[in-house]
């Protein structure tokens, strides 16, 4: 019975595991956004937001502690000099999961792992509102309202184009797939 083991061992042996979830950690971190499947998206999410955490204190035991997990020099030193002073103010939750659809060949349903902060569609600062408010009823700034009800619409738009981008190239694959068998 497995009563109370709540980690998921995706299939895979220890080592193995332990591997790839490396490899996908180092990517991730390289590349700040990466392709793969959910349940190995959450299986990466637990292993890689204690890293991050760990590299907001920038000490030789934390960096020998993410390298020890990551075995890579170049990604511990982008960690430590990149990532962690844009995360220093967040309080855990460093990365998103945003589901794709379903792959092709084993209808498995995939999704875009990213880090919170590198992504330019959900930015806060556009967000914000600036208004004031009194309890006269006199004129109402709508200046400030249209620009900032403008910049949630640009945000809409991106987001739409980076999932129609995502769409497009998953039908791409279908199509070479198609040319390969004819």
């Amino acid at each position: 019975m497995r009563h109370g083991k709540k980690f998921n061992h995706l299939g895979r042996k220890t080592a193995h595991r332990k591997a790839m979830l490396s490899n996908m950690a180092t990517s991730l971190l390289m590349h700040k956004r990466i392709n793969t499947t959910v349940a190995k998206a959450k299986a990466l999410r637990v292993f890689v937001e204690p890293i991050i955490t760990k590299s907001k204190t920038d000490s030789t035991h934390s960096r020998r502690l993410a390298f020890s997990q990551l075995q890579s020099k170049e990604v511990v030193t982008e960690l430590f000099r990149e990532i962690a002073p844009k995360v220093a103010n967040r309080n855990g939750g460093y990365t998103r999961i945003i589901r794709t659809g379903y792959r092709l060949g084993d209808n498995a349903e995939m999704c875009m792992i990213e880090l919170v902060d590198y992504n330019e569609v959900y930015s806060n600062e556009a967000t914000k509102k600036v208004t004031r408010r009194s309890r006269r009823g006199g004129k109402k700034s709508t200046d400030v309202d249209n620009t900032s009800n403008e910049n949630v619409h640009l945000m809409m738009l991106k987001q739409k184009n980076l999932l129609m981008m995502i769409q497009l190239k998953k039908l791409l694959k279908k199509i070479n797939t198609l040319i390969l068998y004819l």
